[in-house]
Protein backbone atom coordinates (compact mmCIF):
# COMPACT_ATOMS: atom_id res chain seq x y z
CA UNK A 1 0.00 0.00 0.00
CA UNK A 2 1.80 3.27 -0.92
CA UNK A 3 2.26 5.84 1.51
CA UNK A 4 3.04 9.29 0.67
CA UNK A 5 3.28 12.91 0.73
CA UNK A 6 3.11 15.60 -2.97
CA UNK A 7 3.71 18.99 -2.71
CA UNK A 8 0.98 20.92 -4.29
CA UNK A 9 1.71 23.89 -6.00
CA UNK A 10 0.19 26.67 -8.96
CA UNK A 11 1.30 25.30 -12.05
CA UNK A 12 1.76 28.95 -13.76
CA UNK A 13 3.35 30.45 -10.63
CA UNK A 14 4.62 27.97 -9.15
CA UNK A 15 3.17 29.66 -5.69
CA UNK A 16 3.24 26.93 -2.93
CA UNK A 17 -0.65 25.67 -2.57
CA UNK A 18 -0.05 22.94 0.25
CA UNK A 19 0.53 19.17 0.18
CA UNK A 20 -1.59 16.21 -0.35
CA UNK A 21 -0.48 12.77 2.62
CA UNK A 22 -1.79 9.71 0.99
CA UNK A 23 -2.11 6.29 0.88
CA UNK A 24 -3.93 3.98 -1.75
CA UNK A 25 -4.01 0.39 -2.77
CA UNK A 26 -5.41 -1.67 -5.59
CA UNK A 27 -8.24 -4.26 -4.10
CA UNK A 28 -10.14 -7.14 -5.45
CA UNK A 29 -12.64 -4.68 -7.58
CA UNK A 30 -10.47 -1.82 -8.53
CA UNK A 31 -8.39 0.65 -6.46
CA UNK A 32 -8.50 3.07 -3.86
CA UNK A 33 -7.11 6.33 -2.73
CA UNK A 34 -7.42 8.60 0.39
CA UNK A 35 -5.78 12.14 0.83
CA UNK A 36 -5.96 14.75 3.14
CA UNK A 37 -4.93 17.80 1.90
CA UNK A 38 -3.10 21.00 3.62
CA UNK A 39 -2.05 24.82 3.37
CA UNK A 40 1.42 25.62 3.19
CA UNK A 41 0.85 26.85 7.27
CA UNK A 42 0.04 22.70 7.87
CA UNK A 43 -4.02 23.57 8.04
CA UNK A 44 -6.35 21.07 6.96
CA UNK A 45 -8.24 22.43 3.79
CA UNK A 46 -9.94 19.43 2.83
CA UNK A 47 -9.92 15.59 1.63
CA UNK A 48 -10.02 13.34 -1.49
CA UNK A 49 -11.89 9.42 -1.28
CA UNK A 50 -11.78 7.44 -4.98
CA UNK A 51 -12.66 4.27 -5.47
CA UNK A 52 -12.21 2.79 -9.31
CA UNK A 53 -13.45 -0.25 -10.45
CA UNK A 54 -11.03 -2.87 -12.29
CA UNK A 55 -12.09 -0.62 -15.89
CA UNK A 56 -10.75 2.29 -13.76
CA UNK A 57 -14.36 4.14 -13.98
CA UNK A 58 -15.70 5.70 -10.47
CA UNK A 59 -17.52 3.61 -8.37
CA UNK A 60 -17.35 6.46 -5.68
CA UNK A 61 -15.94 9.99 -5.21
CA UNK A 62 -15.81 12.14 -2.72
CA UNK A 63 -14.22 15.25 -2.10
CA UNK A 64 -14.14 18.26 0.64
CA UNK A 65 -12.41 21.51 0.11
CA UNK A 66 -13.44 24.33 2.82
CA UNK A 67 -16.71 23.69 3.70
CA UNK A 68 -18.26 22.72 0.20
CA UNK A 69 -18.49 18.68 -0.52
CA UNK A 70 -19.31 16.97 -3.46
CA UNK A 71 -20.16 13.33 -4.09
CA UNK A 72 -20.15 11.34 -7.35
CA UNK A 73 -19.76 7.98 -9.57
CA UNK A 74 -20.04 6.56 -13.19
CA UNK A 75 -23.46 6.62 -13.03
CA UNK A 76 -25.61 7.31 -16.43
CA UNK A 77 -22.16 9.08 -17.52
CA UNK A 78 -21.09 10.25 -14.02
CA UNK A 79 -23.53 11.96 -11.55
CA UNK A 80 -22.39 13.99 -8.42
CA UNK A 81 -24.38 15.88 -5.66
CA UNK A 82 -22.36 19.08 -4.62
CA UNK A 83 -23.56 20.55 -1.15
CA UNK A 84 -23.02 24.00 -0.21
CA UNK A 85 -21.21 25.48 3.50
CA UNK A 86 -25.10 25.70 5.00
CA UNK A 87 -26.13 22.39 3.65
CA UNK A 88 -29.23 24.00 2.25
CA UNK A 89 -28.67 24.15 -1.41
CA UNK A 90 -27.55 20.52 -2.66
CA UNK A 91 -27.33 20.33 -6.52
CA UNK A 92 -27.26 17.48 -8.69
CA UNK A 93 -25.03 17.12 -11.89
CA UNK A 94 -24.76 14.72 -14.51
CA UNK A 95 -23.15 14.78 -17.72
CA UNK A 96 -22.00 12.25 -20.48
CA UNK A 97 -18.65 11.53 -19.39
CA UNK A 98 -16.24 9.35 -18.67
CA UNK A 99 -14.76 10.39 -15.57
CA UNK A 100 -13.77 13.30 -13.00
CA UNK A 101 -11.00 15.01 -12.36
CA UNK A 102 -9.42 17.76 -10.46
CA UNK A 103 -5.84 18.21 -8.70
CA UNK A 104 -5.38 15.46 -6.51
CA UNK A 105 -2.83 13.25 -7.87
CA UNK A 106 -5.26 10.97 -7.87
CA UNK A 107 -7.58 11.56 -10.67
CA UNK A 108 -4.31 11.62 -13.22
CA UNK A 109 -3.52 7.62 -12.23
CA UNK A 110 -7.59 7.09 -12.37
CA UNK A 111 -7.89 8.33 -15.96
CA UNK A 112 -4.73 6.54 -17.01
CA UNK A 113 -5.96 3.38 -15.75
CA UNK A 114 -9.15 3.63 -17.45
CA UNK A 115 -7.65 4.55 -20.94
CA UNK A 116 -4.57 1.50 -20.33
CA UNK A 117 -2.69 3.13 -23.50
CA UNK A 118 -0.41 1.31 -25.02
CA UNK A 119 2.57 1.21 -27.95
CA UNK A 120 -0.16 -0.78 -30.13
CA UNK A 121 -3.26 1.83 -29.12
CA UNK A 122 -1.18 5.01 -27.90
CA UNK A 123 -3.60 7.65 -28.06
CA UNK A 124 -7.16 8.57 -26.91
CA UNK A 125 -10.03 11.25 -26.24
CA UNK A 126 -11.37 11.34 -22.93
CA UNK A 127 -14.76 13.91 -21.45
CA UNK A 128 -14.23 14.55 -17.73
CA UNK A 129 -15.87 16.68 -14.95
CA UNK A 130 -13.25 18.77 -13.03
CA UNK A 131 -13.59 19.84 -9.51
CA UNK A 132 -11.42 22.17 -8.38
CA UNK A 133 -10.86 24.10 -4.76
CA UNK A 134 -12.18 26.05 -3.23
CA UNK A 135 -15.65 26.10 -4.29
CA UNK A 136 -15.66 22.66 -5.86
CA UNK A 137 -17.66 23.69 -9.09
CA UNK A 138 -17.90 21.44 -11.95
CA UNK A 139 -16.43 22.19 -15.24
CA UNK A 140 -16.73 19.61 -18.11
CA UNK A 141 -13.72 19.72 -20.49
CA UNK A 142 -12.13 17.17 -23.30
CA UNK A 143 -8.91 16.06 -23.13
CA UNK A 144 -6.34 14.09 -25.29
CA UNK A 145 -4.43 11.64 -23.74
CA UNK A 146 -0.97 9.89 -25.36
CA UNK A 147 1.49 7.80 -24.03
CA UNK A 148 4.67 8.65 -24.92
CA UNK A 149 6.88 6.26 -23.79
CA UNK A 150 7.47 3.36 -21.17
CA UNK A 151 10.76 2.62 -19.15
CA UNK A 152 11.79 0.73 -16.30
CA UNK A 153 14.46 2.46 -13.91
CA UNK A 154 16.79 0.17 -11.45
CA UNK A 155 15.36 0.96 -7.87
CA UNK A 156 16.87 -0.29 -4.08
CA UNK A 157 13.07 -2.19 -4.30
CA UNK A 158 13.80 -3.64 -7.97
CA UNK A 159 12.63 -2.43 -12.09
CA UNK A 160 10.33 0.79 -11.62
CA UNK A 161 8.13 0.86 -14.99
CA UNK A 162 7.36 4.27 -15.70
CA UNK A 163 4.83 5.49 -18.71
CA UNK A 164 5.44 8.80 -19.92
CA UNK A 165 2.15 10.71 -21.50
CA UNK A 166 1.44 14.01 -22.89
CA UNK A 167 -1.96 15.12 -21.94
CA UNK A 168 -3.99 17.95 -24.09
CA UNK A 169 -6.68 20.39 -23.40
CA UNK A 170 -8.28 19.71 -26.58
CA UNK A 171 -10.84 23.39 -25.32
CA UNK A 172 -7.38 25.44 -25.02
CA UNK A 173 -4.63 23.68 -26.84
CA UNK A 174 -2.50 23.79 -23.86
CA UNK A 175 -0.12 20.35 -23.35
CA UNK A 176 1.53 18.99 -20.33
CA UNK A 177 3.66 15.96 -19.10
CA UNK A 178 2.83 13.33 -16.62
CA UNK A 179 5.25 10.49 -15.21
CA UNK A 180 3.31 7.80 -13.26
CA UNK A 181 4.54 4.53 -11.65
CA UNK A 182 2.20 2.25 -11.63
CA UNK A 183 -0.23 4.07 -8.56
CA UNK A 184 1.71 7.10 -7.90
CA UNK A 185 2.56 10.07 -9.65
CA UNK A 186 6.08 10.66 -10.08
CA UNK A 187 5.52 14.34 -11.34
CA UNK A 188 3.07 16.44 -13.42
CA UNK A 189 2.27 20.16 -13.69
CA UNK A 190 1.47 21.18 -10.24
CA UNK A 191 2.31 17.91 -8.58
CA UNK A 192 5.86 16.67 -6.97
CA UNK A 193 6.12 13.64 -5.05
CA UNK A 194 8.06 14.95 -2.24
CA UNK A 195 7.54 11.39 0.55
CA UNK A 196 7.10 8.18 -0.44
CA UNK A 197 6.78 5.55 2.19
CA UNK A 198 6.40 1.94 0.38
CA UNK A 199 7.29 1.37 -3.41
CA UNK A 200 4.31 1.98 -6.09
CA UNK A 201 1.75 -1.06 -6.24
CA UNK A 202 1.42 -2.96 -10.00
CA UNK A 203 -1.79 -3.13 -11.79
CA UNK A 204 -2.45 -6.25 -12.68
Amino acid sequence: MPRGRYSLHDPHDHTPLGEEHFHCAPGPSGWRYVSQLTSPSGDFTGSVDLAVDELGRPIRMELHASDWQVRGAAIDGVTWVRTDPTGEHATEGNVQAHAFTGTSPAFLIATARMLRLTPESPSKRVRLVRFTAPVLAPLTLDQSWSLLKSETHATDNGPLPVDEYQVSDLDTGEQHTVHIAGDVVLAAPGIELEDLETPPSAFP
